[in-house]
């Protein structure tokens, strides 16, 4: 199977949807990213600041004038002048001094960053993400910093195949999304987009199901 093969099935099943697909390209390499783009892919996530640079730097000016990047894993502070600028979209802040950190990344930069919150919903210590409970009070925080734009909230779901579970934990970021009137909802995976889906996902963030 082919990426491009891949992503017309792929594309039928979330017609009517109509997310943002996401391609998660942190264990390809370039041949990939290039496959994807001339599939019609245009977003591109990645979890490592340096080895994602290196990789965009690769690629020819228009693919990558063209292309939208998110950040999706862990980011450490300082890693955050390698990010800020490089992605439109950190899906991964977790905490007050990372966003603080970002934001003084791009007043320096003389940008706005746009930023997803990661919520830990599902209280599992090996996450990284917020917990629900302290999510108002940093939303309350990130809304006074000049050069963020809060766009979103991002989970990651616990790897199992209980629709259930996996279902109520989507439902419930879907309603923190709406209480806090933000646009985009950043979950759904390749073994669970489906679901994502159902529950109110904007952006889903496809790797092995496309590449593999």
């Amino acid at each position: 199977m082919t990426v491009k093969s891949n992503l017309e099935i792929i594309l039928k099943e979330i017609e009517s949807y109509n997310p943002t697909l996401i391609a998660v390209t942190k264990y390809y390499g370039c041949d990939k990213m290039i496959e994807a783009y001339d599939a019609g892919i245009r977003n591109f996530a990645e979890s490592r600041a340096l080895e994602a640079l290196e990789k965009i730097n690769k690629i020819d000016d228009t693919m990558r004038s063209q292309s939208v990047y998110h950040f999706i894993g862990h980011l450490q502070t300082n890693k955050v002048k390698h990010v800020v600028g490089n992605f439109e979209y950190i899906h991964s802040i977790d905490s007050l001094k990372l966003a603080k950190c970002v934001d003084d990344e791009a007043f320096r930069l003389g940008i706005k960053q746009k930023i997803l919150i990661q919520v830990n919903n599902a209280d599992e210590s090996q996450k990284f993400g917020i917990a629900k409970l302290q999510l108002e009070n940093l939303i309350e925080e990130v809304s006074k910093m000049k050069s963020l734009d809060l766009v979103g909230l991002m989970n990651i779901a616990p790897l199992t195949d209980d629709y259930k579970e996996l279902q109520r934990l989507f439902l419930e970021m879907r309603k923190l999304t709406d209480f806090y009137h933000l646009k985009e909802l950043s979950m759904g995976m390749s073994h669970d987009y489906k679901i994502a889906l159902e529950c109110g996902a904007t952006m889903i963030r496809l790797g092995r199901i496309l590449f593999n």
